[in-house]
């Protein structure tokens, strides 16, 4: 069921009343925003529904042994490290086995191969779950968390579950933490005219970027090249290029945008994930912008873990590429997901190099830093984009091919310039939107963003293809 469709609008407008009806009844309200969790997610295999239930419980059951161990005077639980082990791992087994088992078969069928060893190693057709990276990261930061202290035990299994089934996260983030959305649960949800105007205007403002701006270009420009790059010429693979980094920007913050709306006018605030990304002139700083429920994540549970920048410059800079090699793998089981890591990685420890040879002093004007960054970014777009290696080194081949320009129309020109220039609009439009709207009587407010969304549905393709981050 895919957020900019009929049967989820029908889907919506039910849970919306059904909810609101039981706003007196807060235990009530929240069993049946679980059921209708439920429900959204079996749309896509009711299976895996049973996998969703014992991961909460799994983590639930782990919280609330570590929160019955005593408190030292820094506010750290003792005697905690066995459990914390093995809710971490046994989120990371789940997430393995169904992400990574296929992948690391291959790999040591491979390597056995290549020393004389060879095996028939048993190879099974695992199905990936929808959105599992997303909920064993969400109940792994709930456990540690409720180490550290930072936040206490849900009151009840009920919490834990909806915590990490709430419909509107659930499939492709953003990472909402225990801290964040549990002491939401505690209280009856208020909606006030204000969240209700931001959560409809961030829903309108999605349904644009998904429906018109990624899916014109997924459809017209970038499947066809990344497809056949040899058939193509140089212009037309450097617009794919650029085309694919706006069609996986306006992707991915659509869903989240719409994500944050639609719990919005559920009475719950998410934090937002995507800050105009391709403005930073650094690659720390784009990781700041983009995904940032994600690079937040990887921060304050491997990151930091490891080490951090606290036993000096060459430390943090190997602890900078275990992140993000790890956090490239995350993505997807190939190597070209690590690839992708490594550049990032890498470029962010050229950063911290130049930083530590050079100070705060800028060798760099910022606008050239913004175009490197966002350069350097299109290039990792490539890797993440392509199925292979071979598929990658073609599209960069044929970015020095002569030939005619057969697919970039103005039409698409349009939409990836306008889909970069999004990023240098007023950094909380949609918010100073809904705060000029306030006023307005309520028919007013309805019939503009009613309007807004009939214009969408008339200049959209037919069809809606999946998020591109439902496959992680």
């Amino acid at each position: 069921m895919l957020f900019p469709t009929l049967a989820f609008g029908v889907f919506f407008l039910f849970v919306y009343f059904a909810s609101w009806s039981l706003d007196r009844e807060n235990g009530r309200r929240k069993l049946f925003l679980l059921l209708a969790s439920w429900f959204f997610y079996a749309q896509w295999d009711w299976r895996f529904v049973g996998l969703l239930i014992a991961s909460a419980v799994l983590n639930w059951a782990i919280a609330a042994m570590i929160a019955r161990k005593p408190i030292d005077g820094e506010g750290r639980r003792i005697g905690t490290g066995w459990w914390v082990g093995l809710g971490v791992a046994a989120n990371l087994v789940i997430l393995g086995f169904f992400k990574y088992y296929g992948f690391f078969a291959v790999q040591m069928g491979e390597l056995l191969t290549r020393f004389g060893w060879e095996r028939d190693l048993p190879l099974l057709q695992v199905v990936l779950p929808v959105g599992i990276s997303f909920f064993t990261f969400q109940g792994i930061s709930y456990v540690v968390d409720v180490n550290r202290g930072r936040t206490p035990a849900a009151k009840s299994l009920l919490d834990v579950m909806l915590l990490m089934s709430f419909f509107p996260h659930l499939v492709a983030g953003p990472i909402v933490r225990a801290s964040d959305l549990l002491p939401q649960f505690d209280r009856v949800p208020r909606l006030t005219r204000e969240m209700a105007i931001h959560g409809l205007l961030l829903i309108a403002w999605g349904l644009f970027k998904k429906t018109v701006i990624a899916s014109e270009l997924s459809i017209r420009l970038v499947d066809p090249v990344f497809f056949d790059p040899s058939a193509h010429s140089g212009l037309d693979i450097a617009a794919a290029v650029y085309g694919y980094a706006v069609q996986i920007y306006c992707d991915f913050s659509a869903y989240s945008d719409m994500a944050i709306g639609i719990a919005a006018l559920l009475g719950y605030s998410f934090p937002r994930n995507f800050d105009q990304p391709y403005r930073a002139n650094s690659m720390q700083s784009f990781w700041r912008r983009w995904h940032i429920s994600l690079s937040s994540w990887l921060r304050d549970y491997l990151y930091v873990p490891l080490g951090g920048g606290r036993r000096g410059l060459v430390m943090s800079c190997v602890n900078v590429m275990i992140t993000m090699l790890l956090g490239g793998l995350w993505h997807g089981a190939a190597w070209t997901f690590v690839a992708w890591g490594g550049l990032h990685g890498g470029a962010q420890v050229v950063e911290r190099l130049g930083r530590a040879a050079f100070g705060e002093k800028k060798v760099v004007p910022h606008w050239l830093g913004v175009l490197i960054t966002f350069h350097i970014v299109c290039l990792g777009w490539i890797l993440f984009r392509a199925e292979t290696f071979g598929m990658a080194m073609a599209v960069l081949q044929g970015l020095g091919r002569a030939g005619p320009v057969l697919l970039t129309t103005p039409f698409l020109l349009l939409l990836i310039v306008g889909g970069l220039a999004m990023h240098w609009l007023p950094p909380r439009m949609v918010e100073g939107v809904a705060e000029r709207l306030k006023p307005a009587p309520a028919l007013t407010v309805a019939v503009l963003i009613g309007v807004a969304i009939l214009l969408v549905e008339a200049v959209r393709p037919d069809g809606v293809a999946p998020f591109i981050y439902f496959q992680f």
